[in-house]
């Protein structure tokens, strides 16, 4: 099961703003109500649509152990080989093919332009992918079904990294952190639909699977034709191609009868620091020291995404109550994002990341000793029950949609496009290996599995303690010094520790 899968790509041009001119704006410009317009609303509404395809992606794939719903029957019929490992083996390989798509489309997402148009044309790859998979019964079905959930993941690979840009840029500086989180509210919404959908009595049966499979392909339509509507990103036309009066025109269509001054004054700076500064490759960044801390950070949080466990909860809803988990499980997820989107800009980052994984490793622990005594004690169902709900509400608070967003937090203009690009392509490997294998660890450690991402939780709750900085308000100089004195701090201790023993050599001699 590959649940959650968050790669983060940007641009040069950035959705986020040289973040040492974030400080105060706020409440300079405060969360006026004409900041809200329907341009703006129908833009981001339009934007995450490819989240949401993104969500049913995942969640109408997510349950291969369920033998009596429709998800095995491509699997068990026509051309596909028989026999419980090469069942296994292709299943695993439908699954995690969707994200060496995204591993593939990942690098190149940080050096798109203009991002209406691209939304546009990757809609196209969505459209065959779901045609492959819904017109899979026709043909030799297991063929299909991968061919059009590797296309499909070239699609989201694509799309994930487009629509954080593309909301970032046209967002005003204070609801960009909230309008940035609803990407998350999307992927929720989109594993839901997927998953009700799948049930037996709906199109999870033997005669409506290829329906379930495909339907995305109509919110893809409905985003090409929505995404007509919609404005380009007036950073994008004002910072890369210099079109200052084409910039106005699309900030009047997203502000309404705000004055842009200060936005265009913004962008104008910004222009001038993202000359200033060159871009750096990826081989730079790992090789300079300068950057790095913040890339291991960078791809820690991401490694913790996928890591954590979230990708278990379908090996616990098949031990516990399928459809009450299938339901249940995302509805509180659901009221949690509407919370997600107001605590963002409340409570730091790092918070929030410390949080989440403090939860989860609770929860973790919970619904271990929930499953192994799951025989032995009844009412342990709904033990283990309260605690996959309690597991992926902590996700959803933290380590679900802060890597997104953080990563490009931490770097400033010439090192993030590399920087991004590295981190989806981390995210993206780690789902792919979760795909791949965690079917194969599922069956091996049957109710124990969670102990494993106990363990890995406990091991990112002490990195996300000493390592990952807080990013809420500070500009990328004072980010960038903080860094400077964990690393001098680091160095200092080193060497004390090296003195020490030659002392203690010394001495001994």
């Amino acid at each position: 099961m590959a649940y959650w899968q968050e790669p983060v790509c940007c641009t040069g041009v950035v959705w986020l703003t040289q973040r040492g001119n974030l400080k105060g704006r706020g409440s300079q410009q405060g969360l006026e109500p004409q900041h809200l317009t329907g341009t703006l609303i129908l833009s981001v509404f339009t934007a995450v649509l490819g989240f949401f395809q993104y969500g049913y992606s995942l969640g109408v794939i997510n349950a291969p152990q369920r033998a009596s719903t429709a998800y095995q029957i491509p699997f068990k019929t026509g051309l596909c080989p028989q026999g419980p490992s090469t069942l296994t083996l292709y299943w695993s390989l439908s699954v995690s093919i969707f994200a060496i798509g995204g591993m593939i489309s990942s690098f190149t997402v940080g050096w798109v332009g203009d991002k209406v148009k691209a939304m546009l044309a990757v809609n196209v790859l969505s459209i065959i992918g779901n045609l492959l998979m819904g017109l899979a019964k026709f043909g030799p079905s297991h063929i299909l079904i991968i061919a059009g959930r590797a296309i499909t993941g070239l699609y989201c690979g694509l799309s994930s990294g487009l629509v954080p840009m593309y909301v970032g840029e046209i967002s005003p500086t204070a609801l960009r952190g909230a309008l940035g989180t609803l990407h998350q509210l999307a992927i929720v919404t989109g594993i839901l639909l997927s998953q009700v959908l799948g049930l037996d009595f709906l199109l999870g049966n033997d005669d409506m699977w290829p329906l379930l499979l495909g339907l995305s392909g109509a919110a893809a339509l409905l985003q090409f034709f929505l995404l007509l509507l919609c404005p380009e990103s007036p950073r994008y036309l004002y910072i890369k191609l210099g079109k200052v009066e084409e910039a106005k025109k699309s900030l009047k269509r997203l502000r309404g009868d705000c004055d842009p001054t200060k936005e265009i004054t913004e962008m104008e700076k910004e222009k001038q620091e993202a000359a200033s500064e060159k871009r750096v490759s990826i081989r730079k960044l790992f090789s300079s020291s300068s950057y790095r801390q913040p890339v291991i950070v960078a791809l820690m949080v991401q490694i913790s995404q996928q890591f954590s466990g979230i990708n278990a909860v379908s090996l616990s809803s098949e031990r516990i109550d399928t459809n009450c988990i299938t339901v249940g499980l995302i509805k509180p997820n659901i009221l949690n994002e509407f919370l997600q989107v107001f605590l963002v800009e409340k409570t730091g980052r790092r918070s929030l990341f410390i949080a989440g994984l403090i939860g989860m490793l609770a929860s973790a622990v919970a619904m271990t000793v929930g499953l192994v005594l799951l025989g032995t004690f009844a009412w342990m169902s709904y033990m283990s029950m309260v605690a996959i709900f309690l597991f992926v509400i902590f996700f959803e608070v933290g380590p679900g949609p802060i890597p997104w967003f953080i990563v490009a937090e931490l770097f400033s203009q010439g090192p993030r496009p590399a920087a991004i690009a590295i981190a989806g392509f981390c995210n993206w490997t780690c789902n792919f290996i979760i795909g791949m294998c965690f079917q194969y660890i599922a069956d091996l450690c049957g109710p124990y599995v969670f102990t494993i991402f106990a363990v890995l939780l406990l091991g990112f709750i002490l990195f996300a303690h000493f390592k990952v900085p807080e990013t809420k308000g500070k500009s990328f100089e004072e980010i960038s010094a903080a860094f400077r004195r964990k690393r001098r701090s680091a160095i200092k201790g080193h060497k004390a520790a090296t003195e020490l023993e030659d002392l203690r050599g010394s001495e001994e001699a």
